[in-house]
């Protein structure tokens, strides 16, 4: 086995990566789920070319993170990019759906459970996504919630992401991270972010104004040891680039609708209702979601930059 070769099931650092944890140099990690389902080709490898740009402008180094021919990557060469933005046998990896992944050789993109994981486990601090899933609507009945929570409350990562998903129970989503003893700053912001939307309408019972503020809560989390669990740092989308807000309450409300008339529940919901909101808007939802990206990535790479800074 090559020098410095992980063994095989250890995730694999790209050359970039490992030179920059080994001296220091602020990395984010980028999820890759975004590339592989969220987006339409060729527009995918685009914007995932964007988004590690967007992490290079601001002096940090990007990882984007996958599972390819059963080893997880942490970094991604651009064949390897092309790979995921382009494989129409690239799945769906979570938390729970490594093990399966990497013992039988497969493929796949890693959700924000999948991402925190390996990139924790990489040793990367600050992580940069969408959207994080949550308590699902109609939780009483199905008890419907996302593994993202859970994997949350016990990996230390700083996750700067623009609330939860719009169609879930966002006050019932921020009752179990409260539960979980997640911690959630608002950044700049005094009400949790909708996602599509710049507010939720929820608030936060703590808010933040720039990266150092955020790296001393980084700092007195880690002074104060105990049990590791994520931060999250809301960032939410500018009002200019938002989601039409009655717009969005109209077609959600449609789309709940047409679930419970078409009998769509468990895991078809969310595809269905995200769905519904790009197709009923003209795919504003989706340039908003991906507006909101932006900003979460570079305000992370700015987090981790402001962290080496002042280490």
């Amino acid at each position: 086995m090559p020098q410095n070769s992980p063994e095989p099931y250890e995730p694999v650092l790209s050359a970039e990566v490992r030179a920059a944890l080994s001296t220091g140099l602020p990395v984010v990690a980028l999820e890759s789920t975004i590339i592989a389902h969220g987006l339409p080709r060729p527009r995918n490898l685009t914007v995932a070319r964007e988004l590690e740009g967007l992490v290079r402008s601001a002096g940090a180094v990007p990882a984007t993170v996958a599972v390819l021919d059963g080893r997880a990557h942490v970094g991604l060469g651009e064949d390897q990019l092309e790979r995921v933005a382009g494989g129409p046998a690239v799945r769906k990896l979570g938390h729970r759906d490594l093990a399966p992944a990497l013992a039988t050789g497969a493929s796949g993109a890693t959700t924000v459970s999948g991402t925190a994981f390996l990139a924790a486990r990489a040793g990367v601090g600050v992580f940069a996504t969408g959207g994080l899933g949550g308590v699902h609507r109609e939780w009483a009945a199905d008890q419907d919630e996302s593994a993202d929570l859970r994997l949350l409350a016990r990996t230390g990562i700083t996750v700067v992401c623009a609330g939860v998903k719009s169609i879930l129970d966002v006050p019932a989503t921020l009752q179990r991270l409260e539960t979980l003893g997640v911690s959630v700053v608002g950044y700049g912001t005094g009400h949790f972010p909708g996602f599509y939307l710049s507010s939720s309408g929820e608030p936060v019972d703590w808010t933040v104004h720039s990266p150092g503020e955020v790296v001393e809560v980084i700092r007195a989390r880690e002074a104060l040891g105990g049990p590791a669990s994520a931060l999250i740092v809301a960032n939410p989308v500018a009002e200019a680039d938002q989601l039409d807000p009655a717009l969005h309450d109209r077609v959600l409300a449609e789309a709940l609708d047409a679930c419970r008339e078409r009998g769509i529940s468990g895991q078809g919901v969310t595809p269905f209702l995200l769905d519904q909101l790009m197709r009923r808007t003209g795919g504003a939802s989706l340039e908003a979601n991906l507006a909101a990206v932006r900003g979460n990535v570079t305000l992370a790479a700015k987090i981790a930059v402001t962290a080496t800074g002042l280490r």
